[in-house]
Formats: C-alpha cells, sequence, structure tokens
C-alpha cells in the first residue's frame, strides 16, 4: 500500500569517518534529521562557511585552534588572582584533589582554557548539565595534546541568574519509566534574587525526600542519597549546593567549578562594566545588526534587545535592569547620572552583574579562555557578539558544540537497529509510529491481499461511477457514497488486521513502549526532561567513566549510548 517503514522513516546516517572510534554500543544520529535543531547549529557543524562571518573560526580546523590560542596569549589577565579566587571556593566546597590540582595551574600564564556553564539546576539539572561538562573535559585533554599547550577545563555556574522555575525542579524516571518532577518549595526571594542569594532552608529535605521516594532501588542509591544530601543542606546557597554537587560527581576527574556570583571576581571585569554604563547601548546595537545580519542570511536572532539597552543589572536590592535615558541612569526607583553609575562601576564592581550578551565578555575576560563549549540554542545569541568582542578589545573563542546523547538500554538500541526505526520516531506521545512498525511486520500476503482489495474497490466503482450517469445523473451521488461505505469497510478491516497484530506481538509492543518513555519521556528530548542524578543512580560511578570514554567528540551527531 506504501514504501516500507525504512523508506519512510530512516533518518540515520553512516558515521563518518572522524567518528569511527565510536563504541559499538551507539548509533549515530544526524542532527539535522531532529526538527527541534534549527538551521545555524546545523550549518555551524556541517557546512560552517555560510557562518563564517559571525564567528572567530572553525573548531573543525587545528588551525583555527592555534590562532585563537595565540590571540589569547596576546589578551593580558590576572592568573594569579583568578587561581586564588578558585583556591578558596574550592577550599569552601572541600574540592577533590584533582579539581584543585587543576584549579592551580590557572596560575600559570601559559594555562589555557575551555569552558562551559549552566544555571544551577536542583540537583545538577537536565542530562545535557553532564554532557556539556563531560564534552568539556574531554575538549580540553585533546585540546592540550595537539596543541602542547596546558588546558584547563572549567565549569561556570551561571549564579547571577534569577529564573527560579528554570533551577528549582528536577525530573527522574521510575522503575517504569514514568516522569515524577520533584520541585523545591519557594526560597525567599525567588524569582527576584540571584540564584546565588538563595539559602536553602528545611524545605530541602521534603524535596530530598521525594526524591528518595521517585528514584528506584538501585545498588547506587544509598551513597547517591548521602551525597547529595550533604551538598544541599540548609543554610548554603542553591549555587553553593550545586558546585559541591558537581564537583563530586566530576571533580576527581579534574573539572574544576567556578561560581560566577564571587564578587573578589568582579574587579577583574571592572574595566567591562564601566565601559558599558559608559557607553550604554553600544553593546545592543552591535548585537542587533548582527542579529539582523543572521536573519538576513536565513537563520534567527536568539537576542532581542531594545535600542539603548544595558547589558548589565544592578545587584543592591535584587537584580534590576537599568535603564538610561539621555543623561540620567535609573535602577528600581533610585536615579542617578550616567557618570556617577560609571563610577560606581569603578569603584564597585561586585554591584554588578553582566546580561546574557556580556556574561560572555565578562567570562573570557576573567579566565584565559580559547573555547566556550555551548548547547545548540546558546550558538544563535554567540553569533550575534564578533562586534562585541571588538568593541570590548577582548578576543573572541572558538565556540564548540556540546555532545549530545540519548543512554539507552542495550535492548532499546538492539530494537532501533533491529526494526531500522530512527529514534526521532519516538518522540510522538501516541502509537502512530508503532502502527507502521506493526503493519511493516504483517505477512507478505496479507498486506498485498488488502492492497489488492483496496485497488479493486476504488477501480470497480470507478466504472460504475462512469456508467451510472448514463442511465440516471442522479444516482451519481448515491455511487460517491457507496464507495465511501466501502473504502470505510476495508480501512475498518485493516485496522482490525493491525489490532490483531498488536495483540498478536505483544513483545513488540512493550519495547516500543519501553523505548519510548525512556527516549522521550513526555515527548521531550531525553537529555532535556530527565535529570543527571537520576543516571547517576542507575549507573553509580562508572557512568562519568564510561561517558568519558564513549561520548564522541565530533560535532553534528546526536549519539543513541549503552552505559
Amino acid at each position: 500500500m506504501v514504501d516500507s517503514l525504512s523508506e519512510r522513516l530512516r533518518q540515520y546516517v553512516p558515521v563518518p569517518a572522524d567518528v569511527s572510534t565510536a563504541a559499538a554500543s551507539s548509533l549515530a544520529v544526524d542532527i539535522r534529521t531532529f526538527p527541534w535543531i534549527r538551521r545555524l547549529a546545523s550549518d555551524y557543524a556541517f557546512a560552517f562557511a555560510n557562518v563564517a562571518p559571525f564567528f572567530a573560526g572553525d573548531p573543525a580546523t587545528p588551525a583555527a585552534w592555534a590562532d585563537t590560542i595565540k590571540r589569547s596569549q596576546g589578551f593580558q589577565r590576572q592568573p594569579a588572582e583568578i587561581a586564588k579566587v578558585i583556591a578558596a571556593q574550592q577550599a569552601q566546597r572541600n574540592a577533590p584533589p584533582a579539581a584543585r590540582e587543576a584549579g592551580a595551574r590557572l596560575a600559570d600564564p601559559a594555562t589555557r582554557v575551555v569552558i562551559t556553564g549552566q544555571q544551577a539546576g536542583l540537583f545538577g539539572g537536565p542530562l545535557f548539565t553532564l554532557l556539556k561538562a563531560i564534552t568539556t573535559m574531554k575538549l580540553a585533554a585533546h585540546v592540550s595534546r595537539e596543541h602542547r599547550v596546558p588546558v584547563v577545563p572549567v565549569f561556570w555556574i551561571d549564579a547571577e541568574d534569577h529564573d527560579w522555575p528554570e533551577v528549582s525542579g528536577c525530573t527522574v524516571l521510575d522503575s517504569e519509566f514514568a516522569p515524577t518532577t520533584v520541585r523545591l518549595a519557594d526560597l525567599p526571594g525567588a524569582g527576584t534574587q540571584p540564584i546565588a542569594r538563595l539559602s536553602l532552608n528545611e524545605d530541602i529535605h521534603a524535596a530530598l525526600d521525594q526524591l528518595n521516594t521517585a528514584l528506584p532501588d538501585t545498588e547506587f542509591k544509598a551513597e547517591l542519597l548521602t551525597a547529595l544530601r550533604e551538598a544541599y543542606t540548609p543554610g548554603r546557597s542553591m549555587a553553593a549546593a550545586f558546585g559541591v554537587w558537581m564537583e563530586h560527581v566530576l571533580g576527581p576527574h579534574g573539572l574544576v567549578v567556578y561560581d560566577s556570583s564571587d564578587p573578589t571576581t568582579k574587579a577583574l571585569a571592572r574595566d567591562v562594566f564601566v565601559k558599558e554604563v559608559s557607553q550604554p547601548g553600544e553593546t545592543a546595537r552591535i548585537a542587533a545588526k548582527a542579529g539582523d545580519a543572521l536573519v538576513a542570511k536565513g537563520y534567527h536572532a536568539q537576542a532581542q534587545l531594545a535600542d539603548g539597552t544595558v547589558s548589565l543589572f544592578h545587584l543592591n536590592s535584587g537584580r534590576e535592569a537599568i535603564r538610561i535615558d539621555g543623561n540620567t541612569a535609573t535602577i528600581g526607583e533610585h536615579s542617578m547620572t550616567v557618570a556617577q553609575l560609571a563610577e560606581e562601576a569603578r569603584r564597585h564592581p561586585e554591584h554588578f552583574s553582566p546580561n546574557v550578551l556580556l556574561r560572555p565578555l565578562v567570562q573570557d575576560t576573567v579566565f584565559p579562555t580559547i573555547c566556550y563549549v555551548a548547547g545548540p540554542n546558546e550558538l544563535a545569541y554567540l553569533g550575534q557578539l564578533k562586534g562585541v568582542y571588538a568593541h570590548f578589545g577582548v578576543p573572541m573563542p572558538l565556540f564548540y558544540q556540546r555532545g549530545t546523547a540519548t543512554l539507552a538500554e542495550s535492548a532499546t538500541l538492539r530494537f532501533l537497529s533491529k526494526y531500522d526505526l530512527p529514534i526521532t520516531a519516538l518522540r510522538a506521545q501516541d502509537e502512530s509510529a508503532l502502527n507502521q512498525l506493526l503493519e511493516s511486520q504483517l505477512p507478505p500476503t496479507v498486506e498485498q491481499s488488502l492492497a489488492s482489495l483496496s485497488s479493486l474497490v476504488d477501480e470497480r466503482m470507478a466504472a460504475v461511477a462512469a456508467a451510472v450517469p448514463q442511465i440516471d445523473p442522479t444516482l451519481e451521488g448515491a455511487v460517491k457514497s457507496t464507495l465511501g461505505k466501502m473504502q470505510h469497510e476495508v480501512q475498518t478491516l485493516h485496522n482490525k488486521v493491525i489490532q490483531a497484530a498488536k495483540r498478536r506481538d505483544e513483545t513488540l509492543r512493550r519495547q516500543f513502549q519501553r523505548a519510548q518513555a525512556l527516549t522521550f519521556p513526555q515527548g521531550h528530548p531525553q537529555e532535556r526532561e530527565v535529570g543527571f542524578v537520576w543516571f547517576v543512580n542507575r549507573y553509580g560511578p562508572a557512568l562519568v567513566d564510561r561517558l568519558m570514554e564513549e561520548l564522541p567528540l565530533p560535532m553534528g551527531y546526536h549519539w543513541v549510548l549503552t552505559i
């Protein structure tokens, strides 16, 4: 009746030669087959020349790395100061020795940084947060080997963000892969104060108890809950708790965690703050112009800011926007001259926090960054910043797409491979793909017979439709009505055959539903929906080790991995 399932749904691409080191227990999926991946991200991986004007270089080429390293080395920073700050933060969090050793290497002026960052999501946030960090560590080691320069992986906690709903929940799966969201009750100041200023209270115990109930029992669960209770304790800020937990999981592998709310490092970005206030709106104008250029090339602009927007927040009584009209700056109900605001930025840089456009500039002023590991949506606003980097005189780093993956059971991988089923077929929260799969498994004689019947009905009724009007034109409607009823009956028979196939092959149905629940919980990609704490509970310490070994670095592919 129709083409085979594999011809209709096949989306897998051959693994290219440069990813041939991928483990046998994996499938590579071209990200261009995912409907949620926008063209900018796919062109960045597969057609970089199309987006080259917006970025510092193609991270797939060694020459771009060499040039970026050289430019970074020519920009003066304060390595001893940042190493001192990192050491103090690590001491407060009792970081593992490997993390402290990596942090100490930042004092060496020759050391470069590969960095990533994310909000301080409850219990570590979604799986993609872990994948970002793993990519950063693997990429830092690779660049260090290839270019013979010391490189340290750094995770920037976006601790001054104030999006409470974004960080206050964590979704896990039960033993049947049904999702449960654990949500922390609103903390005092939630939604207005930076996450770093929100102190955990006794409600964290209820959230941890709920997590304990929601997580399936495994041999790793008790140890996991102990570590989480040590990280998430009353009196500690959300950002600090996140940092302790991230260091517990990834610190032994040498990841350096940095809390961006630390006031002692704001002085290292003083000049950026002063210039932004002294030339209000210039950053927004430069970014908007680049956004227009992106749109003109058929891409999208992620950051849409009004003219005159100052790319800083003020932190005195919360995280408040700064509005400038002429020579007057207004913060909340308080007003001052632009000159006074610039002087405050000079004297008290700790009073200021960058917005999404200026944060990368602050990051790369503080750290000797040669690459930022970004999610696919981040590339859009980063592509608006090349002129902003030039405006501030800060060398723009390379940007590298984070590893993207679905962690599956070996049975799920075998299921997808056996039936040549693309992972995207599991996204829809219905059984349309299952019906197609079952249909493809019908004996050829059944399918051929039904197809022949359908064709025969159409053919014979067409002949009747041609002859009847010659006898009585008023019967034409009756012919069409009869044809519709017959087609309906044939389709009903076909559906009954499909339902019989479902009953006959309940194993296939269960395999499909289990794979669907694991890979696209509630219809969302697993890496964006499920907290990585669930995977730590499922796989234990081996999770990070296996991802360090088996998550491939090449961009442009989503990996279905078994751990």
